[in-house]
């Protein structure tokens, strides 16, 4: 990996602004800090995210994310610095600047985020698409794929949850509302042995595409993914499944935009189509492709549910963020449950 300017500055997430102008004189040194502007980006909601820019030039504006308190919990920081470059060597992501103690400083990705209805769009379900197959091509190195992630993650923060909340009333909210661990490791287990067995490939997934993530150009038709806080080599069923159970949104979540079989069937030819592009397979795309990735994609949006509540579930005890996680978290559980035995039953085409 190429060498990172890392800077001796630790960011006030209550007062960001003389932290980041002592970030941006080494950053962009010819950059007057008085006339410097900030704009502040409200939809991280495990982060502060800020931007500096000149004037009225918002496409040279530099990103700051300010990592919340005791994030690194969840998150290998250094994992993610190595993913910025990564995508960045292979034109999949924006260029990294630099990492402050506390944060990274980043280049500014012109567009607009998705919105539930935007994410449907025909012109840009197709883009996301294609844009999903390039990144699950990008390959390690050392050319030697690690195994999936996602249920050694959430097996780690089983481990890590706490069992008490020093709030009385999140107490009883979390008794009343949310599965005891013993049942949340149970249902863990289950879904390894479930999941595994549909032979997914595993590539590198970005494991978060909800729709503040994914920045849409339109004048260059173009989409961009950000923010790989979570990425790592997974199942590819599992990037689809969740981008699919986030299409519900977040700040208001409604499982009834969880997208129906027929936009799925056309979401998903539009990507194996990219993916036999990337992966120089020649084979034609059929319906029975189509079909087996239906099944698997809906089978891991289970995963996606769980993996997300239990990360609600430690939030609501480490975060500082005006984000009601525990609520979210409950919510992500809740439709695991409601479609668990739904999603488990459809049938793999032989």
């Amino acid at each position: 990996m190429a060498n990172l300017r890392r800077i001796d500055v630790t960011i006030d997430d209550s007062n960001v602004e003389p932290g980041m102008l002592e970030v941006m004189k080494i950053v962009r040194p010819d950059w007057k800090p008085e006339d410097i502007k900030f704009k502040i980006f409200t939809d991280g909601i495990s982060n502060k995210i800020v931007g500096c820019y000149l004037g009225e030039d918002k496409q040279t504006m530099v990103l700051f994310r300010v990592y919340g308190k005791k994030t690194e919990l969840l998150v290998d920081r250094q994992k993610e610095i190595e993913t910025f470059q990564t995508l960045f060597k292979v034109g999949c992501g924006p260029e990294l600047y630099a990492a402050f103690n506390n944060g990274l400083a980043y280049e500014y990705v012109p567009g607009v985020i998705l919105s539930t209805t935007s994410v449907k769009d025909e012109k840009v379900y197709k883009l996301i698409t294609r844009e999903m197959a390039r990144l699950h091509a990008v390959k390690p190195e050392d050319g030697k794929i690690p195994e999936a992630s996602v249920f050694r993650t959430i097996k780690k923060w089983l481990d890590t949850l706490p069992t008490q909340f020093e709030d009385a009333a999140k107490q009883e909210k979390y008794s009343k509302q949310v599965a005891t661990h013993e049942k949340l490791r149970n249902e863990a287990a289950m879904l390894e042995r479930e999941l595994s067995k549909l032979d997914s490939p595993v590539v590198f997934c970005h494991n978060d595409i909800l729709l503040a993530n994914v920045i849409y150009d339109e004048s260059k038709s173009k989409v961009c993914f950000i923010d790989y806080e979570y990425a790592s080599y997974n199942y590819q069923a599992f990037d689809i499944g969740n981008h699919f159970d986030e299409m519900a949104g977040l700040d208001t979540v409604d499982y009834n935009l969880y997208p129906d079989k027929a936009f799925q069937l056309k979401w998903l030819r539009e990507y194996l189509i990219g993916w036999h592009e990337v992966t120089n397979n020649k084979e034609p795309v059929t319906d029975k492709d189509v079909e087996i990735l239906y099944a698997k994609a809906n089978k891991f949006a289970l995963a996606g549910h769980f993996f997300w509540g239990v990360w609600g579930l430690i939030q609501a005890h480490i975060s500082v963020i005006d984000f009601d996680y525990l609520e979210y978290a409950i919510i992500r559980l809740n439709e695991y449950f409601n479609k668990k035995d739904e999603f488990l039953a459809i049938p793999l085409p032989q």
